[in-house]
């Protein structure tokens, strides 16, 4: 099967006076998987919606490869949903279910069996093949609600959280079988999800989405390491926030030789940086200004934000050592409260200003941990320049 490209052509949607869209424009690629992600009421089930058929835009169009659909009912787009809640027929098997559809076609009955078995295979439930709902669990009810949805061969499947009624280990697997089955058949795929553990883990590319707007469109890995705006750092992942502004920003080469910028910020909710450990008296008495790597080349005198990561940040007991770089950013502050949980530790340090920071710290055994962090110790908190982001909009 080959999936459609979908144009999403400067879409609005109001309900009353709420703007549940607000000229959204993008282009999801042939066979893509493709998330709406955000809180709820962002827009992106109305969106899904538009899409399907179930709504119908104020403005705009929706193009599948080059044709608009938005005058064609649902059942005539070449798309289907599944639904969070699975929407089965309790008193039909999970054969006679996957089936339905095609009776209604009054396909051949050889035929019949053979692409429903085959599609039976394919969400791996040949052995419940006889059972009805009843009998089966979340996870398997879900299977065949996609089940059903790909045996009329669409070149869109939409799918409006569809995990979101499992439990935590059902949603795990059941997203692994869902990157399976898209590697698989190759078509079209638009799944819209609040989780961005979700999104993260199976998308080609992203929309962070909210209040109608889509903000940002990339990459997991450009959405999470180059939130655009704040809204996008804080929603995907966890993340350190301050407001800042730019004090100086110059020519720099990154450390695999690449041209870009070196920035200088003044952020007062961090305060006066702590020496190193290879400072001398002298310079340890500077006020240095904290550096971030910046993309952008901003300007003098504007206002930023600033974001890091609290798994991009080091804690030591000690002043960290830095090798002679220049670039690295070090504030001291007293461990509020450790965190324990499992394969890493969390740490809330509150620096000098009083500002809360947070710190992830993963534990490894071929790696020396170090001395244990303890409720209130002096700790030094470090990141090298390249490791934080500036964000430009602080106001979304």
């Amino acid at each position: 099967m080959k999936g459609s490209q979908v144009t999403i052509d400067h879409v609005s949607k109001k309900f009353g006076d709420f703007v549940a869209l607000d000229d959204i424009n993008f282009t999801i690629k042939p066979g893509e998987f493709f998330s709406l992600l955000g809180p709820s009421g962002c827009g992106k089930t109305t969106l899904l919606r538009i899409i399907a058929g179930f709504e119908f835009p104020d403005d705009g169009v929706v193009l599948f490869d080059d044709k608009n659909v938005i005058p064609l009912n649902p059942d005539k787009r070449e798309s289907n949903t599944v639904f969070q809640t699975y929407a089965l027929f309790p008193h039909m098997t999970v054969y006679e279910n996957v089936a339905f559809s095609l009776r209604l076609k009054k396909m051949p009955k050889d035929e019949l069996d053979k692409k429903v078995r085959e599609y039976v295979h394919l969400v791996q439930l040949d052995q419940h093949i006889d059972k009805k709902p009843n009998q089966l669990s979340g996870g398997q009810k879900q299977r065949v609600a996609i089940a059903r949805a790909l045996i009329n061969e669409p070149k869109v499947l939409l799918l409006d959280e569809p995990l979101s009624a499992l439990d935590a280990k059902l949603r795990a697997n059941l997203l692994i079988d869902l990157d399976r089955l898209h590697d698989q058949i190759g078509i079209t795929f638009i799944y819209v999800t609040h989780d961005q553990s979700e999104a993260l883990s199976v998308s080609d590319r992203i929309a962070v989405m909210n209040a109608g707007h889509v903000l940002q469109i990339g990459t997991p890995y450009e959405i999470y390491e180059s939130p655009a705006t704040q809204f996008v750092a804080q929603f995907i992942g966890e993340t350190n926030l301050f407001d800042a502004e730019v004090v100086d920003c110059v020519p720099h080469k990154d450390a695999n030789g690449n041209d870009d910028f070196m920035a200088t910020l003044s952020i007062p909710e961090l305060g006066k940086q702590a020496p190193l450990a290879s400072d001398t008296e002298a310079t340890a008495a500077l006020d240095r200004y904290m550096q971030v790597t910046d993309y952008e080349n901003t300007d003098k005198g504007q206002k930023v934000a600033f974001t890091i990561r609290p798994e991009k940040i080091r804690i030591t007991l000690e002043p960290p050592e830095t090798g002679g770089r220049t670039d690295v950013n070090v504030f001291s502050g007293i461990v509020e409260e450790p965190i324990y949980s499992g394969f890493q530790s969390k740490f809330y340090v509150k620096l000098d200003t009083g500002k809360i920071i947070k710190v992830f710290k993963q534990h490894t055994d071929y790696m020396d941990d170090g001395p244990v962090i303890q409720w209130k110790d002096r700790v030094y908190v470090s990141w090298s320049a390249e490791d934080g982001y500036i964000v430009e909009d602080i106001n979304k």
